[in-house]
């Protein structure tokens, strides 16, 4: 199997409303990644395309990719559509990677869109909530931000994690954003201004809940035979690890049992949790997609082998649970973890150095690849050049996350029913 690499990326900066059509947006996004590779690559090369989007509902139009497929110049080229709820991106980096290691191509695009202000917002979050049980839950009222303030409840009540702390998660993912010129948002918060913020559902409030978004996102995937032609200088990524998980769609309906075990972690480790876990504290597919991808990248100690993390934050809270679920932290110290300055830029494995979903944004399809992209960035040392804007006052290097080797991104629908983890490591 050839090694997978990523040799570019593009995006486009997300916001509440983008007036390009979708079919712009990506290629704006292609024509980023496009250009950073120097005219080394041209459309001719580019042999299979994996197009991400969520929901056809947004768009009034099915078969939306065969549109995009057409206005990137790539017919008759083969192509695919990925779709998994807000893990649609990254499960199509997943896709990209099986096309590229079994040989089906050379030279892939992944690229995906969402364009949510199509719709109001109680319109869009009537949409989302289709990606819940629409037999049970959401005839009962069944929205995703009581979904999670139930989760977050739940871990308030089990492990005694505060609102201060979720607090905390926010502040630090706006401060990174500030300096994030593709971000949604740039804004300033204080943990009590977060915490006296409007409610959503409680203990989330407005600042704490990702917004809706437009925009696109796109890497180019290739054999390392590809990348040293298009990077001479070495300056590419591999993708050393992939997993991928799931659980039922109802959270009564996960059962509970022990703790699924990580590579090197210890015999009784989790002993406290017996018959506890997961529970709805805790992410059971994202568990099992890191003990994949930890696997594969023969990862044995997270903490200390993973430079950064871009992760699926799009609740305050969600950030806290992941961090337990990939092993950043024991469960129920989720807390503490961030009480003791581990995931800020500069601690001791920063996470969502680029604002994440809750201030980056989140067109959903677009959000795993978005990762995908600012890791790379991270990855090459480069996220000054991307991220910053000298006459907007945008300093890109406050976020760059030094002598950065490795990284993951983690990609999360539902309620934890799909979640996608892939390391991506310097050539």
């Amino acid at each position: 199997m050839s090694r997978v690499c990523i040799v570019s990326g593009g995006i486009t900066k997300f916001a509440k409303a983008n007036l390009l059509t979708q079919e712009a947006m990506c290629k704006d996004a292609l024509d980023y990644a496009l250009n950073d590779l120097n005219g080394r690559l041209e459309l001719r090369d580019i042999q299979t395309t994996i197009c991400t989007y969520f929901s056809d509902h947004f768009n009034s139009q099915l078969l939306f990719d065969s549109l995009t497929q057409d206005y990137l110049a790539m017919c008759p080229k083969p192509s695919m559509r990925i779709e998994g709820g807000g893990a649609t991106g990254g499960l199509g980096i997943r896709a990209g990677f099986m096309d590229i290691a079994s040989g089906l191509s050379e030279v892939c695009l992944v690229y995906g869109f969402e364009k949510m202000s199509e719709v109001n917002t109680e319109k869009g979050n009537e949409f989302i909530a289709l990606a819940s049980d629409t037999d049970f839950d959401f005839p009962v009222g069944g929205y995703y931000s009581g979904y999670y303030a139930n989760m977050a409840q739940r871990h308030m009540h089990e492990f005694g994690t505060t609102s201060e702390q979720m607090a905390k998660i926010a502040v630090k993912n706006y401060d990174n954003a500030f300096h994030n010129r593709w971000a949604q948002k740039h804004e300033r918060w204080t943990v009590e201004e977060v915490i006296k913020a409007p409610i959503i559902a409680t203990p989330l409030t407005r600042p704490m809940v990702c917004v809706m978004s437009d925009g696109a996102a796109c890497l180019i995937l290739c054999t390392e035979e590809w990348a040293k032609r298009l990077r001479p200088d070495g300056d590419y990524v591999v993708i050393t690890g992939l997993g991928c998980g799931t659980d039922t769609m109802r959270l009564g309906d996960r059962p509970r049992g022990d703790v699924i075990p990580l590579p090197g972690d210890q015999p009784g480790k989790y002993d406290y949790l017996v018959g506890r876990w997961p529970g709805v504290a805790s992410f059971r597919g994202g568990r099992e997609a890191a003990r994949q991808a930890y696997k594969q990248a023969n990862i044995t100690r997270p903490l200390e082998q993973i430079d950064f993390a871009e992760v699926h934050d799009a609740y305050a809270s969600s950030e806290l649970q992941t961090y337990e679920d990939l092993g950043f932290a024991l469960y129920g110290q989720g807390g503490r973890f961030v009480e003791e300055g581990h995931p800020y830029v500069g601690g001791t494995l920063p996470v969502n150095p680029s604002g994440g979903l809750l201030a980056c944004g989140h067109p959903v399809g677009a959000t795993g690849i978005m990762q995908g992209v600012f890791a790379l960035w991270q990855l090459q040392g480069s996220i000054s050049r991307h991220c910053g804007d000298a006459a907007a006052g945008i300093d890109g290097s406050k976020i760059q996350v030094e002598n950065a080797r490795r990284g993951l991104i983690h990609s999360h629908a539902g309620t934890g029913t799909y979640i996608a983890v892939n390391i991506l490591e310097r050539a």
